[in-house]
């Protein structure tokens, strides 16, 4: 099975109003966003989407949305983030409109390399198209390359999101381990060594996204002195996006300042950021200036 997710594969952040229920009308402002930016895909339930904090009815919900915006221009990929085998097939029955899964490991009771490879099999044998997501820093659980090499040759096991850093050396070692052209790798931490990873071979990033406009042009041309100078301006934004507690609201206040989502709403346990950091937030973006978000009415 080749796999079809590739390129520019924003997470889409989950839009609350003030009383914590789900914005359906700026989900749909979000997802219209992504598509007018020229991404590859899009993504819900990943760790940016507040997955954590979404009921199964909730996601049902967003899953339905989502892919009627999309309407089949791009993949739509779904989360699953289960603690047990059998939580993570309710999931995949759930998400059948996606296109394909990206799956984290089980990771309560931290499973050893086998049964690892046994979680992975099961869930793929459902015949689905499954990303495996390294994520060490959520989940506790560590995949070297030679087991990332083990998934590789499962059926139904299309792609690998890298996320344990440092991200470009490992990217690099997978590629090179697997040695399959058909098997995707992509990175992950909001795209902060991106370009060090499609040199080390990964063919595409999943970001938040708030600024897919800004970061598609770059991969587009990623090679060149010109993409890297504008990726440089891109990082500080990129940065405010990773700071730990609070990232969750940050994604939202971007979002909300290029009048894209309504509010910055954000469930517990997800924190929202100071005066201080929203005053930097504000720094940030007034030095990078972006131009009006594509697909927004103004």
């Amino acid at each position: 099975m080749p796999h079809t997710v590739h390129g520019l594969v924003p997470i889409l952040a989950t839009p609350f109003l003030p009383d914590g229920s789900l914005d359906l009308p700026s989900l749909r402002r979000l997802t219209e966003f992504q598509l007018a930016s020229g991404v590859d895909g899009v993504a819900v339930f990943g760790m940016a989407s507040e997955n954590f904090a979404l009921t199964a009815a909730e996601r049902a919900l967003i899953l339905r949305e989502v892919t009627e915006v999309v309407a089949g221009a791009v993949p739509v990929v779904a989360g699953v983030a289960a603690t047990a085998t059998v939580t993570a097939l309710e999931q995949v029955t759930a998400f059948d409109a996606a296109s394909a899964l990206m799956v984290l490991p089980p990771f309560m009771v931290k499973p050893g390399p086998a049964q690892l490879v046994e979680f992975y099999a099961t869930v793929a044998a459902a015949g689905r198209e499954v990303m495996v997501q390294d994520a060490p820093g959520a989940t506790g659980i560590t995949m070297p390359v030679p087991l990332i090499v083990e998934l590789a040759k499962l059926p139904g096991v299309t792609s690998v999101k890298v996320e344990a850093p440092p991200t470009a050396p490992k990217v690099a070692a997978v590629v090179d381990a697997v040695g399959d052209p058909e098997f995707a790798v992509l990175g992950g931490q909001n795209a902060q060594f991106c370009l060090a990873e499609y040199a080390g071979g990964a063919v595409g990033t999943m970001p938040a996204c708030e600024f897919p406009d800004l970061l598609a042009p770059v991969l587009a041309d990623w090679r060149t002195a010109r993409a890297r100078a504008a990726f440089t301006r891109l990082l500080p934004l990129v940065l405010c996006g990773l700071q730990p507690g609070v990232a969750w609201a940050i994604h939202k206040e971007v979002l909300v300042r290029r009048g894209i989502i309504a509010h910055s709403t954000v469930r517990s346990p997800a924190g929202t950021p100071g005066r201080a950091t929203l005053a930097e937030l504000d720094a940030v973006l007034t030095d990078l200036a972006p131009p009006p978000a594509p697909g927004v009415p103004r």
